[in-house]
């Protein structure tokens, strides 16, 4: 896989750290174990999507762009941030500018 695709995902992940900063939904405080270790989609079960992207899925694409592994052959996780957001009371505008960038990352990793 060519390098830019690792330097575009690093970006993109880069974007949805400091977007999660930028609507407030960043926390400090790591979820216990079990919480993270949910076999569920999206660990829909244990943790808030905002929580399951901080912890579960920012960690592990960052991992897999540090080493430069093999990405999922496909990603689809905008879908799930506009429901996610549907149903809260963040900012129109904030909420669009994550959902952009979630859905270029599923863009990204599913063309290649």
């Amino acid at each position: 896989m060519a390098v830019e695709v690792y330097q575009q995902l690093a970006s993109l992940l880069e974007d949805v750290d400091h977007q999660l900063l930028a609507m407030d939904l960043w926390q400090q405080q790591s979820p216990p174990a079990q919480a993270l270790a949910s076999t569920e989609p999206f660990a829909v079960d244990q943790l808030s999507f905002s929580q399951w992207l901080q912890f579960v899925f920012l960690p592990r694409m960052q991992q897999m762009v540090e080493a430069q592994s093999p990405l999922p052959d496909n990603c689809s996780i905008a879908p799930m941030a506009e429901e996610f957001f549907k149903q809260q009371a963040a900012d129109k505008k904030q909420s669009a500018a994550m959902i952009k960038y979630l859905a270029a990352i599923d863009q990204l990793i599913s063309k290649n």
